[in-house]
């Protein structure tokens, strides 16, 4: 078989994965760019688990969708843009809405917290993703979700008073992408969450709660965070 045989034959084999209905469910729901686990998609899906993490395994094996292990849990997303691209046309061409991703997290938590010794929550997604957006952060590549900052990156913080050289010479991995289980979505973890989390109380643009992993902002943190990052709390 010849170049173009193979490639109208993995597009064949894509097309199939995708025209299944609950497979199909499945994927259009993590266009919104949020992970989730079998468990979830079998529910949104309507099959049972064991069916579902079939059609997962067909998924993964055409690269439409990822896995990633965290903990005990086993999140998958969709395989990257190209995919969600190709889903979005199909899903112009169909027509109809997809129900938004709706946590049940209590809104405290969800808004701000700790996850271990950095910002976890709607808070720590948006510094993850602004931090990217400026140039200062370069994404995650690879199964190990491992981030780092560019020169402009490591300026910036240090302007703001972080001692990078210190935080990357510490017995830890430096920085990578940690998946939310509130917003689904990853936020900063690493030695560099760690040390982001720190500047952040030390300055007092937030407080810890005494009663809980909740973060709240305070008013000078809210004014600090659109000054500095451009990032409405």
């Amino acid at each position: 078989m010849n170049v173009e045989g193979h490639a109208d034959l993995a597009v064949a084999r894509m097309a199939a994965a995708i025209g299944e209905p609950a497979r199909a469910r499945m994927l259009g729901c993590l266009l919104d760019g949020r992970a989730r686990t079998s468990t979830e998609l079998a529910v949104i899906a309507g099959v049972a688990p064991s069916t579902a993490s079939a059609h997962l395994a067909r998924l993964k094996r055409q690269r439409l969708v990822q896995v990633l292990a965290q903990g005990k849990h086993r999140y998958y997303s969709l395989a990257g843009a190209p995919v969600a691209a190709a889903l979005e046309a199909l899903s112009v061409l169909a027509g109809g809405a997809r129900a938004a991703f709706m946590p049940n997290t209590p809104h405290r938590l969800r808004a701000a917290r700790t996850c271990y010794d950095h910002i976890a929550g709607a808070l720590g997604v948006s510094l993850h993703d602004r931090f990217l957006a400026l140039g200062w952060l370069v994404g995650a590549a690879g199964a190990d979700r491992a981030c780092d900052l560019t020169p402009k990156g490591a300026q910036a913080l240090e302007t703001l008073g972080m001692n990078v050289q210190a935080t990357r010479a510490l017995r830890r991995r430096f920085a990578f992408a940690c998946l939310d289980w509130s917003e689904r979505r990853p936020h900063l973890g690493g030695a560099l969450g760690a040390a982001l989390q720190a500047l952040v109380l030390q300055r007092r643009w937030a407080v810890l709660e005494l009663d809980s992993r909740a973060l709240t902002l305070t008013r000078q943190g809210r004014r600090e965070l659109l000054a500095r990052f451009g990032l409405q709390a």
